[in-house]
């Protein structure tokens, strides 16, 4: 089973995400990461899915919602063809005689450090997938108190924007 990414663009109304995540579940498929925002234009959302399935089941979901009115585009994206990443908050144990090393895996991954107490540190890091769980697994021997991390968001290389047309399509609908 691979992974796809799918950049999904919806008109942004009520009840479009529900939909499409229950499209997902009654095909039995597990969705790896979930992302959902408003694009450069307020009345358009970009949801990027991951999910790990076949391409012939994949092709039929995506066909599927295709027939959602409010679903404008699908694009699955390439991952050499795309720009990838996710945001990690990692609260870490930290005293006196550790913080310094923390520090320097912090700078070491090119993250930040936002917060700052006696017993912890918390860090901001952005990047792939294989740049945060490597970060991560430094991290651990020190004592990781609390994770949250977003889903994959993705956006192709290049000029080209995939909200361009659809943009056009919506305002011709208005």
């Amino acid at each position: 089973m691979s992974k796809h990414t799918l950049s999904v663009l919806v008109q942004n109304t009520p009840g479009i995400l529900a939909r499409i995540a229950a499209l997902f579940s009654r095909r039995g498929f597990n969705i790896d990461s979930l992302a959902v925002g408003v694009t450069e234009h307020p009345d358009i959302s970009r949801i990027t899915i991951v999910v790990g399935v076949e391409d012939l089941p994949l092709e039929q979901v995506t066909k599927q919602l295709n027939k959602l009115v409010n679903v404008l585009k699908i694009v699955e994206l390439d991952p050499v063809q795309s720009v990838r990443r996710q945001l990690v908050l990692v609260k870490v144990r930290a005293d006196n005689e550790t913080r310094s090393q923390i520090t320097q895996i912090v700078d070491l991954f090119r993250a930040k450090t936002v917060d700052v107490s006696p017993e912890a540190v918390t860090i901001e890091a952005t990047g792939g997938s294989d740049k945060l769980e490597a970060m991560l697994r430094m991290l651990e021997p020190y004592g990781i108190k609390e994770l949250v991390q977003s889903g994959t968001i993705a956006i192709g290389r290049g000029a080209r924007s995939i909200t361009d047309r659809s943009l056009r399509a919506v305002e011709r609908a208005s």
